[in-house]
């Protein structure tokens, strides 16, 4: 039920809270600005937003409370998770036998309703509040969180856990082995770290980022390759977090001026987690990267990853053959080194000797010989490849391609009888083959060794609880003109059988349908869950070949490549949208140039 400004009027006209006179000018002003009457009231002043909101309650027949000064016991507050409660304005108040009553500011919101009541099995009273209200309950959240933490936040714990740091020194990171060893093993600061890396695994998070600031540490996750804000705490507990990190990761306590790397794992009976750990310097102190890789989940298959049709049996033909490179190419964060290892997946049988060379290690492997880059003496990508070359390989999967003696290296195993699957940090498959000729190998070498080429970027699936169906019109048609080469992409998807019943009867793009996600959806973050691939995979066949040995450009390589049926990363993106997967703004994101 939307109320409207001549409904809200004639109500208030009742009630004698507005002067008539004051109220008949306020709802011509908002019928001029199209703006809610009750906006233009507040604005003015001629009214409080707790009179305001007992009125629209009223309308509305639900009750209208004031929560400012009441203490919600911790397990009803609870049965509405913080960030649902924070993100859409709901708070649970008062549970009587199968009834929970809720405060919210929206109560046409019945997808937040229906949620909440799916999720606690409960009758769900609505009622409506003031937004100093709801936020007073928020807080009411966060003295929950440090009650989880054991108080260790508060200021007393946290002078208690530097007593053994000199005035000064904690903000230098120069407290001595013993002072920082003490502090690492203080039960708050194992508390807070825990409870960090819990939340973390619980939210699937990719990374943790610990940001140490001149008065704060700010904690943020990356999930779906976003960051989001997790947490604030205080700066007298940042280096006892970053000590309580380094004991885990079995790195030097006492060293604060180089960067260190490490690693360390959570394994409980539900997951086993496998943490990699980066620790640099900053203006502030040191800052936590933390890279979370699930070593419980089963590994994903191709298609899971969202290569389908022609690129799909494209993959599995190359990868039969029993020589050749195979390029993963794409920006970091692209998801390459999950495709590598899906393809070893596939390609790992008893039949064959599969070694690899990575830095780091991310996945172990069984039945896969795996070796860590060890740069600092001497074992390298280069050193490294040289010395697999003499174990008999069937398959070799070298992480990085970074220099010109590596790629030699691959090029002539690749010649010699070998399967090489390897990534190169390049934007496009086509852009490839001229990065490696300009890394210094022979046109002649590159020809005869690349088989395949695998450009690929990571778009977030939308929410299939929450997508909602809508047209373009002419305007944003044009604004993506500006973007992608959309007639061509129109008759790709109309030709392509993954696609064109979609099209069918469809004549221009705004008749096409498209999915985005609803503003209030308590199920997923922002409307989005997960993520899938978008690629495009170039076969080197003759006439590739034929442009490498005559040093052709990037632009010569690509269209060369799609007259022979090349899909490229905007088509892929686009059957992905169509096909209700993704939406228009992830491929834009990722695809932008």
């Amino acid at each position: 039920m939307v109320i409207k400004n001549k409904q809200l009027k004639n109500f208030l006209a009742d009630t004698g809270l507005v002067d008539i006179k004051k109220l008949n000018e306020a709802l011509k002003e908002a019928e001029k600005s199209k703006q809610p009457l009750g906006d233009i009231l507040l604005k003015q002043k001629l009214i409080t937003n707790t009179e305001l909101k007992k009125v629209m309650a009223y309308i509305y027949g639900i009750p209208f409370v004031d929560l400012t000064k009441e203490k919600i016991p911790k397990d009803i507050l609870q049965i509405i998770p913080q960030p649902v409660a924070k993100k859409y304005n709901v708070v649970a108040f008062k549970k009587i036998k199968d009834e929970l009553s809720v405060a919210m500011l929206d109560p046409d919101d019945l997808q937040t309703i229906d949620f909440i009541k799916k999720k606690s099995g409960l009758k769900i009273i609505p009622c409506l509040s003031t937004e100093e209200s709801i936020n007073a309950v928020l807080r009411q959240y966060e003295k929950s969180l440090e009650a989880e933490f054991g108080d260790m936040i508060s200021k007393e714990e946290t002078e208690e856990l530097t007593k053994g740091v000199k005035e000064g020194e904690n903000e230098k990171q120069n407290a001595s082995k013993k002072d920082l060893e003490e502090i690492a093993e203080d039960v708050p600061v194992v508390k807070i770290v825990d409870t960090l890396l819990k939340h973390a695994i619980l939210e699937s998070v990719s990374d943790i980022h610990i940001e140490p600031g001149e008065k704060e540490v700010i904690v943020r996750f990356r999930i779906d390759g976003i960051l989001h804000d997790a947490m604030i705490l205080p700066k007298k507990l940042a280096a006892g977090i970053v000590a309580r990190v380094k004991v885990l990761s079995n790195l030097k306590l006492d060293e604060h001026r180089l960067p260190q790397d490490g690693r360390f794992k959570i394994q409980k009976d539900e997951y086993k987690i496998s943490f990699r750990v980066s620790i640099l310097p900053v203006f502030d102190g040191e800052k936590i990267v933390m890279r979370l890789l699930d070593e419980s989940s089963k590994g994903l298959t191709l298609e899971q990853m969202g290569i389908e049709g022609k690129m799909l049996e494209l993959v599995h033909r190359e990868i039969k053959r029993p020589n050749g490179i195979i390029l993963i190419t794409g920006p970091t964060g692209s998801g390459k080194t999950t495709t590598l290892y899906t393809i070893l997946d596939i390609l790992n049988t008893p039949e064959v000797n599969i070694s690899t060379v990575e830095d780091p290690v991310e996945y172990r492997m069984a039945r896969i010989n795996q070796t860590q880059v060890k740069a600092k003496i001497g074992m390298t990508f280069a050193a490294a490849l040289r010395s697999l070359l003499r174990q008999d390989p069937d398959i070799i999967m070298v992480g990085e391609i970074r220099d010109k003696e590596t790629l030699e290296i691959a090029l002539h195993a690749a010649m010699t009888g070998h399967m090489v699957l390897s990534t190169l940090h390049t934007n496009s498959a086509a852009a490839s083959l001229p990065r490696m000729l300009d890394m210094g190998a022979e046109p002649f070498l590159i020809a005869s060794s690349v088989n395949l080429i695998v450009a690929q970027r990571l778009v977030r699936r939308i929410c299939n609880d929450c997508k909602e169906k809508y047209n373009l019109s002419e305007k944003e048609v044009e604004n993506l003109n500006k973007s992608f080469k959309l007639d061509e992409i129109f008759d790709f998807l109309k030709n392509n059988k993954e696609t064109k019943k979609y099209l069918k009867g469809k004549k221009s793009w705004t008749e096409v349908d498209f999915y985005r996600p609803k503003k209030n959806c308590p199920d997923c973050s922002g409307g989005y869950k997960g993520r899938v691939g978008i690629y495009e995979m170039l076969k080197v066949d003759d006439d590739i070949k034929k442009l490498v040995q005559e040093s052709a450009s990037t632009e010569e390589i690509e269209e060369k490549a799609k007259e022979n049926g090349m899909i490229t990363l905007a088509e892929d993106g686009f059957v992905k949208i169509i096909k209700g997967i993704t939406t228009i703004e992830e491929v834009l994101r990722v695809t932008a140039e």
